[in-house]
């Protein structure tokens, strides 16, 4: 049986890996009692973890988000992703703002990664050839609330700006963000013209407060990649 403190890790590893489990579940994932169970969920909330819990003979237990973010844990794989990721944001991320507050989350990064995974991202990033900048880059809180939009199928309202200069307000049932050669794009239904359209983000402003919920028209994605 694992040590009460490398078991609390295991179980916050597992809680952070699916959106819900059981009390069994965990139990026989840890090799102890469901009771045991129940304590570390306990410790884990003493130390400022949300865990939910809910009713039911089996007892589940969700992962919830806090007031403050806790530390998180990443196996080897999505260490070397996250890396990669702010590595490529610090330098070209063609979002407007971000570089610095990317070079602040990867030097807390790596200087917690072992020496293996070091070697790895080094390698990786070492063969990786920058062609050209971002085309335009997007101001974080605007990209911000197009991806809330999009989650909560919300209309979504914004000034634009065509590529002939002139301004104009669209009104829009917002489907998905694409990011290709160094611009952002939202694809979209427009209210107005009934039809889909695909507008640049850099050329948007968001308005403040969101819209009516909509229900999402048939997947595109198809089409995006064809």
């Amino acid at each position: 049986m694992l040590e009460t403190s490398a078991r609390l890790l295991r179980l916050l590893a597992l809680l952070q890996t699916r959106r819900e489990w059981n009390g069994p579940q965990l139990a026989e994932a840890l090799s102890v009692t469901t009771r045991t169970v129940r304590k570390d969920v306990n410790r884990l909330r003493a130390l400022g973890y949300p865990v939910h819990a809910s009713a039911g003979v089996a007892g589940g237990y969700r992962l919830g988000a806090g007031t403050s973010l806790p530390p998180l844990l990443l196996d080897d794989e999505e260490a070397v992703a996250v890396t990669v990721g702010l590595r490529t944001a610090a330098a070209s991320g063609g979002v407007e703002g971000i570089e610095e507050t990317s070079l602040r989350a990867l030097a807390k990064l790596e200087q917690v990664l072992p020496a293996h995974l070091h070697r790895r991202v080094s390698t990786l990033h070492d063969s990786i050839v920058e062609l050209a900048p971002p085309a335009a880059a997007v101001p974080a809180e605007h990209l911000t609330a197009i991806a809330a939009a999009i989650r909560d199928h919300q209309r979504l309202r914004f000034d634009y700006e065509d590529h002939q200069g002139r301004g104009a307000l669209r009104t829009v049932e917002p489907h998905r963000l694409v990011h290709t050669r160094g611009r952002w794009y939202l694809v979209a239904w427009d209210v107005d013209r009934d039809d889909w359209r695909t507008f640049r983000a850099d050329r948007m402003r968001p308005r403040a407060g969101a819209g009516p919920r909509f229900s999402p028209r048939s997947d595109r994605d198809g089409d995006l990649v064809g």
